[in-house]
């Protein structure tokens, strides 16, 4: 007998593939963790294992390009929890963003010691393949960026807008204190500028990774939202001006004492999104900094920004990212604090937009935000419904594929598309050049799909650590059934399987020819 010519052939699968409307039925050959066939009939006898997919839909595998593991709890521990949840979620991919300061590993210092022992903490622990983006937070940072790209591979590098007199949770004047700074330095709009010029540097260093080396962006303006927080919470006291309580009432729909959600939307205004996503914008045409990544648009004034300032500076690079939990939750969510997040859930109106342009084209892809945030952490349990002691921040990469499928096919968004929400655009952007399709010479990263599963989110299903899920609750439409990483099984019928064999990804990955 001849040596087999696959490791694995997934056979009966329905192949969906970015920008080809067509849901082909096809066998998918593997070998060495790699698709290099796809056949309607790819004989049994040809392969060391068969799989029978069963007519479910093949999709790439996620690449989810916005996750925070290691935030609130110890990163070896959380990866390996969180990254089961990706799995679960059809999840290959995660890409964590990561910084100096508190939280994460509570140390500052250059990333040339901080980033190795990122690394160390992750290896062996997660169950999916994974990345990070890194933070320029002080000036040493500005100088090391060329090696991280270089070195560690890391392309893509954040602004958090917001952390300039604001910290995690809300008003802070510990910013050195938060951020671990030294003394004199600011993690201001001259940062951020300076932070874009290097990055401008590197794209004409290395012209080879320049479609690869970008900048995202958390948009929010501080002194927006410490002067609406203090207001919101004084209105919450009866503690207002007249002037004061009508500011309130405008930024909460007409409410004199939000409470809950409703409050923190009021209080993390719409407008502090679009003039964040505005000034990011300028600075990006100030500095030629080509590729630009504006995150987790929440609202109607963010997103519009977003595309103003598109078309104003149209040989700017950007792309406009949603995140899941946005899409499939309002300021009304029965879950209440346990929604609270930045930039904050917002009113059924925003929810609208946003669905209204993604169908239209204009969100490039579509991640969880993952920030898995335990009980204990993030409610007060004196007073569990305060949303002003709860911590931001929750899961829900186990939901992406799920949410957005439920909901898209809902109103008309096609497959194909969902493939290039999730997996094929971000994939793109951030180097991942062996991810995001269905095709020969890609990671046989695949999630097998049953589009007519319907379900009941319950956290108690949940891999994660987190115990408790904002969508707790919500039936959906489409399930994961088996989840594969190069080949391999690491998901199925609800169980995570094999043992952790995540590797890191060190970018740009180039495809193999």
């Amino acid at each position: 007998m001849p040596d087999p010519q696959f490791d694995l052939v997934i056979k009966n699968a329905r192949v969906v593939r970015p920008h080809q409307t067509e849901i082909t039925p096809l066998d998918i050959g593997i070998m060495h963790g790699c698709i290099t066939r796809l056949a309607p009939m790819i004989s049994a006898d040809e392969a060391r294992a068969v799989y029978d997919a069963r007519g479910q839909l093949a999709f790439p595998g996620l690449v989810d390009a916005h996750m925070h593991v290691g935030i609130y709890s110890p990163l070896a521990e959380d990866a390996v929890t969180e990254s089961k949840a990706a799995a679960m979620g059809g999840v290959t991919s995660a890409l964590t963003y990561f910084r100096t300061g508190d939280y994460y590993l509570n140390k500052g210092g250059p990333y040339r010691e901080f980033f190795p022992e990122v690394l160390a903490l992750s290896a062996g622990n997660y169950w999916v393949d994974y990345a990070y983006h890194l933070a320029p937070i002080n000036r040493t940072h500005l100088d090391e960026m060329p090696s991280l790209l270089t070195d560690f591979g890391v392309s893509s590098f954040k602004i958090f807008m917001f952390y300039g007199g604001h910290g995690l949770h809300g008003r802070s004047d510990q910013q050195h204190n938060f951020l671990r700074l030294e003394q004199g330095e600011s993690y201001d709009f001259a940062h951020f500028e300076f932070i874009m010029r290097k990055l401008t540097e590197m794209l004409e260093t290395y012209p080879e990774m320049a479609p690869y080396i970008s900048l995202s962006l958390h948009c929010e303006i501080a002194d927006i939202l410490n002067a609406y927080t203090a207001m919101v919470e004084r209105a919450g006291k009866g503690e207002t001006t007249r002037h004061e309580l009508e500011m309130v009432k405008r930024a909460s729909g007409g409410l004199s004492r939000p409470n809950g959600l409703h409050a923190y939307h009021a209080a993390r205004p719409p407008h502090s999104e679009g003039l964040a996503v505005f000034i990011a914008s300028y600075l990006a045409y100030e500095t030629n900094c080509a590729n630009i990544n504006l995150l987790h648009l929440s609202s109607r004034k963010a997103l519009e920004a977003a595309l103003l300032m598109r078309d104003l500076f149209p040989h700017i690079n950007f792309r406009r990212e949603v995140t899941v939990g946005h899409l499939l939750l309002d300021v009304d969510a029965p879950t209440g604090v346990l929604a609270k997040v930045n930039p904050p859930i917002r009113p059924r109106a925003d929810v609208e937009f946003l669905w209204e342009k993604l169908l239209a084209g204009d969100v490039d892809w579509v991640v969880s935000d993952h920030a898995c945030c335990k009980p204990e952490l993030k409610y007060n349990q004196t007073h569990p419904n305060d949303i002003w002691m709860a911590k931001s921040g929750f899961g829900g990469t186990e939901y992406l594929l799920s949410g957005l499928h439920s909901e898209g096919v809902r109103r008309g968004l096609p497959l194909h598309r969902m493939a290039e929400l999730t997996s094929w655009n971000p994939a793109q952007r951030f180097g991942l050049l062996n991810k995001g399709d269905l095709a020969e010479g890609y990671d046989a990263d695949i999630v097998l799909f049953d589009p007519h599963e319907t379900f009941i989110v319950r956290a108690a299903e949940s891999e994660s650590g987190q115990m408790y899920t904002p969508f707790e609750g919500q039936e959906l439409t489409g399930r994961v059934k088996a989840t594969f990483l190069r080949g391999e099984r690491v998901f199925e019928n609800g169980k995570v399987v094999g043992e952790a064999r995540g590797r890191y990804l060190k970018r740009p990955v180039i495809r193999e020819p």
